[in-house]
Order: structure tokens, then sequence, then C-alpha cells
């Protein structure tokens, strides 16, 4: 995340502006365009305004996203990342939906790596300006608090807000992901067992009959069957040869 950031960042500036201008979410342009501008939702999480922006996102993303990713996995954490980004652009959809000035930045992700880190480590101490100890319990809403009240209206507080409430859900209710997961493979395997099984009545019931055709065979002769005994006697050898030849 941080190399990619950084990355696009760099190009950004060699094109003066312009990747904001083709990346950055415009919720007014997202809806009168629909479908084609749908890649925005994600790729404005990786676009920023300045360096001081990209600066402090990225800053807090290797501050409190490394002790997560190294609890979590790389995969979990990437996923709850851009889930946080992916809520923060949705809630400003919904809230923003005329707005026409591009949102950018990974604010949003970074709100939903905050929140899961608050859940996560409350008792950790960070150290403000490296002097003074807080309580991550009590700074991380304080810093959200603070970023809403001073953060001046061209901050994205929907995004702020969507992604925070993202990576706090992710946080609390992570076990129901694999919970449903574990259902999901148990109701296949129950409909892939009901299937086999009913594949070996029909099979068994298939078995039963032609044993009566062929006993009914060695009985009367074969000239004495019925033209129904006679066609499922074939259907059933052509069947078994079928089976034979793909097993």
């Amino acid at each position: 995340m941080l190399i990619v950031n950084v990355a696009l960042f760099l190009v950004d500036l060699a094109l003066r502006g312009q990747l904001i201008s083709g990346l950055g979410l415009r919720p007014a342009l997202f809806f009168s365009d629909f479908p084609n501008p749908i890649y925005q939702i994600i790729t404005y999480m990786f676009v920023h305004g300045g360096f001081w922006h990209l600066f402090f996102n990225m800053f807090v993303l290797w501050m409190f996203g490394s002790e997560i990713e190294a609890t979590w996995g790389s995969k979990s954490f990437g996923r709850m990342y851009l889930l946080a980004g992916l809520a923060g652009a949705a809630l400003t959809l919904i809230v923003h939906s005329g707005q026409t000035i591009p949102m950018v930045g990974a604010s949003g992700a970074i709100y939903g790596v905050l929140a899961a880190y608050w859940v996560m480590f409350p008792n950790r101490t960070v150290y403000i300006y490296f002097l003074f100890p807080v309580k991550v319990k009590w700074f991380v809403p304080g810093m959200m608090l603070l970023g809403l009240l001073f953060g001046g209206s061209n901050v994205a507080h929907m995004a702020h807000l969507g992604g925070a409430v993202c990576g706090l859900l992710y946080t609390k209710v992570d076990w129901r992901w694999s919970l449903f997961g574990n259902w999901f493979k148990n109701y296949r395997y129950k409909r892939q067992s009901a299937k086999l099984e009913k594949n070996r009545q029909k099979a068994e019931d298939v078995m039963k009959r032609v044993d009566s055709i062929l006993d009914k065979i060695n009985e009367v002769g074969f000239e004495n069957l019925t033209r129904e005994e006679r066609k499922f006697l074939e259907d059933a050898s052509s069947k078994l040869s079928k089976k034979k030849a793909n097993d």
C-alpha cells in the first residue's frame, strides 16, 4: 500500500495533477456517467492532493497498520483496508451525490485502520509529539473528533466516517465471515452428498430392473421381452458402456 501510494504521488507530480482529475472520485460524474467511472471508488484512495496529505496517511498506515497486519496476516488486513476505502466512497456518494470536486486520499481506509486498532489494542500507548503518552482508547476517538470539528469543509468527513464504521464492524464481526464460510462449505457438502445418494439410489433401481429383465430372458427368452423392456435394456447398456469409457 505504501509503495503504490508513493509511486502514484510521484507520477502525479510528474503529470502535474492529471491523475487526481482522472482517478479521484467525483460523485456527480460517477452517477451521470455510470458505469464508466466505477473504477474511481477504488482509485481515489491511492492518489493524494499534496505531500503532507500523503505523509500523514502513510505514517498512520505504517504506525498502526503494521501491527494489525502482523496479527491478521496480509490478506485479511488488505481486505479490511480496501473495504474501508470502499465504505468511505459509498457514504460519500450517498451523502454528497452532487459533488463535482474530486475526492482523493487514503483517509477513509486509514480511518478503518485506526478503528480496527482501537478495538484490538485499546491499552497501547501513543506518544503525541513523541513526548505525551496517551492510551489508544482515548487517542483514536479524540483524533477523529478533532478532525471532524476542525478539519474544514475541504475534508472528506463522510469518507472518514464510512471507513471508521467499516473498520469497526469488520473487527467486531470478523468471526462471522468464517462462520458463514463454514456454513456454506457444509451446505455445499450436504448438497453434494444428497446428489450422490440420489444417483446411487437411481443406479440401484436401474440395476434391479436390469436384473429383473435378465431373469425374464432366462425364463422365457429375449424374443418375449416387451418393446419397453428391450429399450430399457439398451439404454442401460449404453449408459454403462459410457461410464466405463469415462472411468
